[in-house]
């Protein structure tokens, strides 16, 4: 049991072991062979040009001393960067390296790394690097041994290869942190809703995620651990908020932080990356008040939080912000029709992705739609919004994950709770949702603002997912 006396909380941070927006922390190893080949003054060059534009990046970047030529070099620029605690090794050969050297990689480094070709010289007629012919050699020798690794080609200048760069790094980042990110179930999945429960031992199989559950009991205690001055100056940042109410007062916000701060707690306490809570129908009942502006506040944070305990939407929150793709909204899949799906729930969207404030659907503090208790956000998300709907889950003992984009458009009715129109680019939602319910999706898809289909399916790939 978790003692009432709850220790007071810094403010909100992030763990620095996941800062999911923050630098990505890169080794650089330039491969070669013993006997030189090819123009190694072209090789040299674009050495020089991969440096100067890792240079304009945020990533850190740690380069060994010295080219890995064969199996001793190699294994020693790899314990470099592993004594640098480097994230993601970032694999180049401006002039064909040894392919023998693969499968060492492969041995010591568990993790995906980042192969990059760079192009050749255009002028002459001479081969000046086949670099290109080195990836590939390297990229069947990784996919042979059951490996997983990113792949990017171009030119160190160009902006599309820069970017694929990032969304490269990124993913081989957020695959190695999957392996020490750490999921919080308190009080189990909302009753009836079986899919969103999660396993401990298929979660690890399937993410690397280890997860811990805690019970309602527990959380309960630390709601009500906290000194009234902890309480009281959590509710003078509320008000800094400047939120309206629309149906409540200010004599509600105490239990509101209570019930923010205690979710905080546990992700600090315990150490959690991804958090998801059984809300109802204890929480309500026994506090009178949902948590639902908390979680709200929680993710505008950069917190992996989700509701009604479903653990695989608390993940997608967490890989989402890895990935680089900003904040997450939950969501129920409420209705559709030919081109457009409703996406609504009980209020709990980051207010980020809402109506700004002053505009007709602007974030309020409310009450929930149906058991009329606060505290909730009832907003409306912003129109002409691009974004990504999508959704991975567990089926038949593997992951599936599936992903549209669209752009959000004005709904076409007010809804209490949190309330989004989305219109699909080139998918009727009808068939969409039919193939998925068949595949036994969850309650819940999640919204990103932004297209990311391109980067969603190579994490598929990279994670050996299904995509639907």
């Amino acid at each position: 049991m978790i003692s009432n006396q709850v220790e007071t909380l810094p403010a909100p941070k992030l763990d620095a072991r996941v800062l999911r927006n923050g630098p990505v922390s890169v080794g650089l190893i330039f491969l070669g062979r013993k006997r030189p080949g090819f123009d190694m003054s072209w090789g040299a060059q674009m050495e020089k040009k991969v440096r100067a534009s890792l240079t304009g990046t945020d990533m850190t970047i740690f380069e060994p001393p010295h080219k890995a030529v064969d199996d001793k070099s190699l294994q020693q620029a790899v314990a470099a960067c592993k004594a640098r605690e480097v994230e993601v090794l970032l694999l180049l050969q401006t002039t064909m390296a040894d392919g023998r050297l693969a499968p060492t990689v492969a041995q010591f480094w568990p993790d995906p790394p980042v192969l990059w070709a760079t192009p050749e010289n255009p002028q002459g007629d001479m081969i000046s690097s086949c670099s290109l012919v080195g990836v590939h050699c390297w990229a069947s020798t990784f996919r042979q041994m059951g490996h997983s690794y990113e792949m990017v080609y171009g030119d160190p200048q160009s902006p599309a290869t820069q970017q694929s760069l990032t969304g490269a790094v990124r993913l081989a980042a957020t695959v190695r942190r999957l392996r020490t990110a750490r999921l919080g179930v308190i009080g189990g999945q909302a009753p009836g809703y079986f899919a969103m429960g999660a396993d401990p031992f298929s979660v690890h199989h399937g993410l690397g995620v280890q997860m811990q559950t805690f019970s309602l009991m527990e959380f309960a205690d630390v709601v009500l651990g906290f000194k009234d001055a902890e309480v009281a100056a959590d509710v003078e940042a509320v008000k800094n908020m400047d939120l309206k109410h629309k149906d409540t007062s200010d004599e509600d916000l105490p239990m509101a932080s209570r019930l923010y701060l205690a979710m905080r707690w546990f992700m600090n306490h315990e150490s959690l990356d991804a958090m998801t809570i059984r809300e109802w129908p204890e929480i309500p009942n026994n506090f009178g008040q949902w948590p639902y502006l908390g979680i709200a506040r929680l993710t505008d944070e950069g917190r992996a939080v989700a509701c009604e305990g479903d653990a695989d939407g608390a993940m997608t929150a967490w890989i989402g912000e890895s990935l680089g793709m900003g904040r997450c909204y939950l969501t129920d899949w409420l209705e559709h029709d030919a081109e457009t799906i409703t996406v609504w729930h009980g209020g709990a969207a980051p207010m980020s992705l809402c109506a700004r404030a002053g505009e007709p659907g602007a974030p309020v503090i409310a009450r929930h739609f149906n058991i009329k208790k606060p505290a909730i956000i009832e907003a409306t998300l912003r129109a002409r919004m691009p974004v990504t709907v999508l959704r991975f889950w567990r089926c038949d003992g593997k992951y599936y994950l599936s992903a549209r984009e669209g752009r959000t458009i004005q709904p076409r009715r007010h809804l209490m709770g949190t309330n989004g129109l989305v219109q699909l680019q080139s998918q009727d939602p009808r068939q969409w949702f039919d193939d998925l319910c068949h595949h036994g999706m969850p309650h819940h898809v999640v919204v990103f603002e932004g297209h990311h289909l391109g980067l969603l399916k190579r994490f598929a790939r990279v994670m050996r997912m299904e995509f639907i």
